[in-house]
């Protein structure tokens, strides 16, 4: 049976009518009020309505980058929205008269990666989505971790440097700071005032006014410039640490990368398995993870959300 899929960004909300097989059979997409929560719900019951016309929907999935709680309907905290202790799925099911889940938006990225694409072959994975900031996603044993209070998961701010730069979460050196789409920035700005960059990168990021986006260094990346590919070598490293921290603890058949900058595919890949092993207690001494790059791109939010709406419906009959 089909469900809707919704995925609420700070800029815009995208929805998606999904079959059992993860295929996105329609679309919809509309711009979001991020700060206006009322707007946000009649925004995204007027979109499920034009997705549902005319279709059976087992029922709605919500995706959110924020703090969920174990119920899959309160966000305790969305840094992107207006939403604080909102009730969202309880507004929602009372307009729509239909079942109704609310997922953190890697959670639910993740959960379509396992169950769709690059990780559809194991049952223990970590996803880290590489964007602007660093998202994550663990399923362990068939299931997706949430954790006690729902909030489990959030693993661009595990600790990676003691001490080191400040996250906007509160504290110091977190993963995101160091693995993230913005560090790559930062990591190709300091080869830059340190004169260790190509010809190509210096002359684009004069042309920029001192600074390089993400965009810029792609295209660098692909264009071959030695120091966008130094800086992605050295992203990729703080990656596998990271990666290795948490093999410790959960032992992933595989890594799944994910985002913006897992674009750069096997340029990434390479020196975070490099930094992983490097990092990894007793090395050689039992099996290691791949590391893959993710499949399904901007559809997972959508896709994953409308799978665990479809579950949590199944589960509500059963």
């Amino acid at each position: 049976m089909h469900a809707i899929g919704i995925d609420i960004g700070g800029t815009k909300i995208a929805g998606a009518v999904v079959d059992d097989d993860g295929v996105i059979v329609a679309e919809d997409r509309v711009p979001s009020p991020a700060r206006d929560s009322s707007a946000i719900e009649d925004a995204v019951v007027e979109m499920v309505s034009r997705l549902r016309d005319g279709r059976e929907i087992a029922g709605v999935g919500v995706a959110a980058a924020g703090f969920i709680d174990a119920a899959q309907s309160t966000v305790y905290y969305a840094p992107n929205l207006s939403w604080r202790n909102e009730p969202f799925r309880a507004k929602l099911t009372a307009r729509l008269s239909m079942p109704v889940v609310i997922e953190n938006d890697a959670n639910a990225a993740g959960w379509a990666e396992f169950r769709f694409g690059a990780a559809q072959l194991v049952s223990d994975m970590v996803m880290l989505t590489i964007g602007t900031g660093v998202g994550g996603a663990i399923v362990t044993g068939d299931e997706l971790f949430r954790g006690g209070f729902g909030t489990g998961g959030e693993l661009g701010h595990i600790r990676l440097v003691p001490g080191g730069l400040p996250c906007g979460c509160g504290v110091r050196g977190c993963l995101e700071q160091y693995g993230s789409g913005r560090a790559l920035g930062r990591l190709a700005d300091e080869l830059a005032d340190a004169g260790g960059i190509g010809q190509v990168l210096a002359d684009k990021r004069e042309a920029a006014g001192g600074t390089l986006s993400g965009a810029d260094i792609y295209e660098l990346i692909v264009a071959g410039d030695g120091g966008a590919i130094t800086a992605l070598r050295r992203l990729g490293s703080y990656i596998g640490q990271g990666c290795a921290t948490l093999g410790a603890v959960l032992d992933p058949q595989m890594f799944v990368i994910g985002g913006g900058v897992a674009q750069a595919g096997e340029l990434l890949l390479e020196p975070v398995r490099s930094a992983y092993l490097d990092s990894l207690p007793a090395r050689g001494f039992h099996p290691e993870p791949e590391f893959v790059i993710a499949e399904l791109v901007n559809d997972a939010g959508v896709v994953g959300a409308a799978d665990l709406a479809r579950i949590a419906a199944a589960k509500q009959e059963a």
